[in-house]
């Protein structure tokens, strides 16, 4: 019989928030967020309901601004743009480290509230803030060369992220930006995350980071946040369709950008005999629900290995831990070391299994399905956005699950006879972000490599976005714009000399860094 799980003490949303309003009671009012902009905190915008996606209790939602509101705020940025691009760089750096320092201080705090807005295990969610601070961190100690004789750009960087990675992707972007010497605008994410942004803002504001906060609609703040003349540069992470019409509305106005978007990430197999390796590695895939831009969830596998893969793959996804992320059995035990939790919401949830169901019935054969009494879950707790991991093989054409990524815990097998079909199959998506080709031989990845159409491709390994000074960027229609990482972020954010081309995938040319 299993143990009857409990909250751990000191956890729940209410304590969450009462830490808030406490650290940060200008960007925190009663039940509710605010809006920063025009350098101080406003209680505007129309405040939606939200719940968790760890239970479905209630908690804060986005304060959305309406278009006109959304224009000022970008005007404000401007005024502050046109201030802090001169501010010296040592002072820059001085308040962008006076910065990290805050957030370290309150690196639990915005991990817990990252649990409850977008459901990220305790394990992850810390993670997900260290790799912020100790990215930006970088940066601070070697900025100087990297920008050089380089200077900010006419206007503010506006950023449009999803959910997914707030701290790690979004702020850290954020800080980063405004290093280089722009003010910086981002709107919240509007399925999750908006009180964890508001906090690590609230904390950068103090230090006088430029910072502009806003919530709202795509399509009503696209005008402001994408087209508005006074934005420097539109860096936005995110799906591909919403991706494609940012992507036509900076190629027609000109505009700086960086749009990463997603793309079906494959991990091939190929004469390949390590087979514990690949036992080891399968659980560390499904880190956060495979809810990651460089997850894999689709394994082309050469036919004659498929009854060794399936005896390497199954044990080791059986040994998947899912549930409620703050759920333990004594009050002083340390959180669950769980490999997921919920997705963002109980309609992404809904999705994904009806696209299993249907696959199923138009003829996938379902390898390997968890079970919910396998998941530690409250007694009585809501679970409507837990899915649990599944395993299908060969899903039809006709399913999403065939050529897009499912943004799930939700594996797919192709079966191919021929290397030109694994190319073919590794390449479904037209571009990708990451792949892997599993071979035990040297020449083979080498030869086979360079044919998949995705920008970081490892060798029996995975490949991640990366830290520090590593490249990232993608290929086909996974990346718009400028690519990032390292000293690219800086100069895709700065201008250089005239008729500068930059690293990226743009329209009219390719350039590899």
């Amino acid at each position: 019989m299993a143990p009857t799980l409990t909250l751990k003490p000191g956890s729940s949303w209410a304590d969450a928030w009462q830490r808030c309003l406490a650290v940060a009671p200008e960007a925190f009012r009663d039940d509710r967020v605010l809006n920063l902009w025009g350098s101080s905190w406003q209680a505007d915008g129309r405040a939606l309901p939200a719940t968790s996606p760890v239970d479905g209790s209630p908690i804060a939602g986005p304060p959305r601004l309406d278009r006109a509101t959304a224009r000022r705020a970008v005007q404000s940025a401007l005024d502050q743009h046109r201030a802090w691009r001169h501010v010296p760089p040592a002072e820059r750096r001085a308040r962008v480290a006076a910065t990290l320092d805050a957030l370290t201080e309150h690196r639990e705090l915005l991990a817990l509230l990252l649990v409850w807005e977008i459901g990220k295990p305790w394990r992850l969610a810390q993670a997900d803030v260290d790799r912020a601070i100790d990215g930006v961190r970088w940066y601070v100690d070697g900025i100087e060369p990297m920008i050089g004789d380089r200077v900010p750009l006419d206007g503010p960087v506006s950023n449009i992220a999803s959910w997914n990675y707030p701290m790690s992707v979004l702020v850290h972007a954020m800080l980063v930006q405004a290093l280089a010497g722009n003010a910086v605008i981002a709107k919240t994410p509007t399925d999750g995350g908006v009180a964890c942004l508001t906090l690590a803002c609230a904390l950068a504001a103090r230090e006088g980071i430029p910072v502009t906060l806003v919530s709202g609609s795509g399509g009503e703040l696209s005008e402001a946040l994408v087209r508005a003349p006074e934005i420097g540069c539109v860096s936005f992470v995110g799906g591909r369709d919403t991706g494609a019409a940012v992507a036509t509305a900076v190629a027609d106005l000109g505009k700086r950008h960086i749009l990463e978007q997603e793309g079906l990430n494959t991990w091939g197999i190929w004469n390949y005999s390590d087979w514990e390796s690949l036992t080891a590695v399968i659980p560390k895939l499904f880190d956060y629900g495979k809810q990651r831009c460089t997850a894999y969830p689709r394994f082309v596998v050469q036919r004659e290995l498929f009854d060794e893969f399936l005896a390497a793959y199954l044990p080791a996804v059986r040994t998947l831990r899912v549930g409620h992320p703050l759920a333990v059995e004594q009050g002083d035990d340390p959180f669950p070391g769980l490999d997921f939790g919920p997705l963002i919401n109980a309609a992404k949830a809904k999705e994904l299994n009806d696209q299993v169901a249907e696959a199923i019935d138009r003829g996938a054969v379902p390898l390997h399905r968890g079970r919910t009494e396998d998941a530690r879950f409250l007694p009585g707790q809501d679970t409507s956005a837990y899915v649990h991991p599944v395993t299908l093989l060969n899903p039809p054409p006709s399913s999403p699950l065939h050529h897009a990524e499912p943004f799930g815990p939700v594996d797919t097998i192709v079966l191919v006879d021929t290397e030109a079909e694994l190319l073919a199959a590794m390449n479904a998506s037209n571009g990708a972000l990451v792949a892997t080709l599993s071979t035990d031989d040297r020449e083979t990845f080498d030869r086979l490599a360079p044919q998949v159409r995705a920008f970081k491709v490892g060798h029996s390994k995975p490949r991640s976005r990366g830290d520090r000074d590593e490249l990232f960027g993608g290929f086909g229609a996974s990346w718009r714009g400028a690519f990032v990482g390292g000293e690219l972020l800086v100069r895709a954010v700065t201008q250089g000399p005239a008729g500068e081309k930059l690293p990226g995938n743009f329209p009219e040319y390719q350039l590899m860094p």
